[in-house]
């Protein structure tokens, strides 16, 4: 990575700034964009000099490409781009999710990834770059209880399969990442703070449930980069899950549909008061994070 240019957006914190770390840490120059008008002072604290911030909206097409022009001005080039900002609605049955919710979670995780790439792409393809993209376990395994999150990063691998042909004869190599539960803050807000989420994990295989630090999805996707592969997954035990989905799927979504715990909670969650606006990593902070 030494010498490349990397745009991040939301960029600000969890897998983010623990990217925007690693690469810092292997040679890389870092453009960290982030809705939140801190962006430029978290950049100077990651690095005042091979790092930058810009104020972007990723769901704003035209303020993405305000960003990539700033990064080719200050840097000279733009090498790598990863769609990272995200948002997760706090759990809900799909007839208990309001609207809204569910607008905002496709205009941010496929909108606002669609719109980041397509802003970086000029320049990516100049350079034979590279894409990477943040999808999740949730694109192949059973969305319960959060349906829209999983529907986008299901669409978020589907980009990665397009763009991987779409984007082969100009030399552009996709990195698509898939992350199971990662120990950022977006996590913390909307799983473990809520007792509902936590008892319907509790029904699923423990295996299932091993979580990652934010470093350790960074180090996946910095590996991924310098080896110039086509997809990330970790923890490594999804990889077979991920394999065998065509068997797998159907068998999980058999048992979890006779499973009365999870039928049990899943009720709950379906009787309680319409949730509170979405946990994003695309919006503003009320507070600068350390």
């Amino acid at each position: 990575m030494a010498g490349k240019v990397v745009l991040i957006t939301g960029g600000n914190g969890g897998i983010g700034a623990a990217t925007a770390r690693t690469l810092l840490d292997r040679g890389a120059r870092v453009a960290v964009v982030d809705i939140d008008p801190t962006a430029p002072d978290r950049a100077h604290e990651l690095h005042p000099t091979d790092a930058i911030g810009c104020i972007a909206d990723v769901r704003d097409r035209a303020s993405l490409e305000a960003a990539v022009a700033q990064t080719v001005e200050h840097f000279g080039r733009l090498d790598v781009v990863i769609a990272n900002a995200g948002l997760l609605a706090k759990a809900a049955t799909l007839r208990n999710t309001p609207t809204a919710d569910i607008e905002a979670t496709l205009a941010v995780n496929v909108t606002g990834v669609a719109n980041t790439v397509a802003a970086a792409l000029p320049e990516v393809i100049a350079r034979q770059g590279q894409v990477v993209l943040i999808s999740s376990v949730f694109a192949f395994l059973n969305g319960m209880g959060t349906i829209p999150y999983a529907m986008s990063k299901a669409a978020v691998e589907q980009l990665g399969r397009g763009l991987r042909v779409e984007l082969a004869d100009d030399g552009v190599s996709v990195l698509t990442a898939y992350f199971s539960l990662v120990q950022t803050d977006m996590i913390a807000r909307g799983v473990d703070e809520d007792p509902v989420v936590m008892e319907l994990l509790g029904t699923l295989p423990k295996a299932m449930l091993k979580r990652i630090t934010p470093e350790q999805a960074a180090a996946g996707i910095a590996d991924g980069l310098e080896s110039r592969a086509a997809r990330v997954i970790r923890p490594n035990l999804w990889g077979p899950v991920s394999a065998l989905r065509g068997v797998l799927g159907p068998t999980l979504d058999h048992r979890f549909a006779q499973d009365r715990r999870i039928l049990d909670v899943l009720a709950r969650l379906d009787a309680r008061p319409a949730p509170r606006p979405p946990v994003t990593t695309a919006a503003p902070s009320r507070r600068k994070k350390s």
